[in-house]
C-alpha cells in the first residue's frame, strides 16, 4: 500500500477508538447555535439556562432571547443566586474569535456547575438568521448562506 505523505497524513490520524474517546469528549464540553435554538424552540424546559457572559453594553446591543444576562466578572456573587446547582448551563459571548465563554464556562465548573460552551456565540447566532432581542425590541436578520442552509430547516448535522 502506497501512502501519500502530505501535510493532511503527515501525523497519521487516530486509532478509532481513540478518535471516538476524543470526539465524545468534546461533545460534552460543546454544543452549538442550532442545537442551542432547536431545544429553546421545542416548547417547555430545555433543561439548562442560557447564559450571556458579556457586558451590559454588549448585552444591550444584542442578545439571545430567554437567555440569563450573567456577565463573568460578576459570577462569582451572583452564580448562587441565579442559577441551581442541578441544572446544566450553556454559555456564549460574541462568537469564535472571543473566548469569554470559554472563561464563564470555566468559572461556572469551578464553582460546582455542570457547563458547555455555545460554539459560534452571538455571531452565529445572528449569522443563522435566528431572533435576538435589543433595548429597541425584536430582530432578525437574513441567513448567512454560509452558515446557514437557504432552502432546509437546518444543516443536516
Amino acid at each position: 500500500m502506497t501512502t501519500t505523505m502530505n501535510s493532511v497524513l503527515r501525523i497519521a490520524p487516530a486509532a478509532p477508538a481513540e478518535a471516538a474517546a476524543h470526539f465524545r469528549a468534546g461533545l460534552a464540553f460543546h454544543t452549538d447555535v442550532s442545537d442551542v435554538a432547536a431545544a429553546l424552540g421545542a416548547g417547555g424546559d430545555p433543561g439548562f439556562v442560557l447564559a450571556d457572559s458579556r457586558s451590559t453594553e454588549a448585552w444591550d446591543q444584542g442578545h439571545i432571547p430567554g437567555a440569563l444576562h450573567l456577565p463573568t466578572a460578576l459570577l462569582p456573587e451572583q452564580a448562587g443566586q441565579l442559577l441551581d446547582l442541578s441544572v446544566p448551563v450553556v454559555t456564549y459571548c460574541w462568537g469564535p474569535g472571543c473566548n469569554g465563554a470559554a472563561r464563564a464556562a470555566l468559572a461556572l465548573a469551578e464553582l460546582g456547575y455542570r457547563v458547555k460552551e455555545m460554539l459560534g456565540g452571538f455571531e452565529y447566532w445572528v449569522r443563522e438568521g435566528l431572533a435576538f432581542e435589543t433595548w429597541q425590541g425584536r430582530e432578525r436578520r437574513t441567513p448567512d448562506p454560509l452558515t446557514a442552509p437557504v432552502d432546509a430547516g437546518d444543516c443536516g448535522c
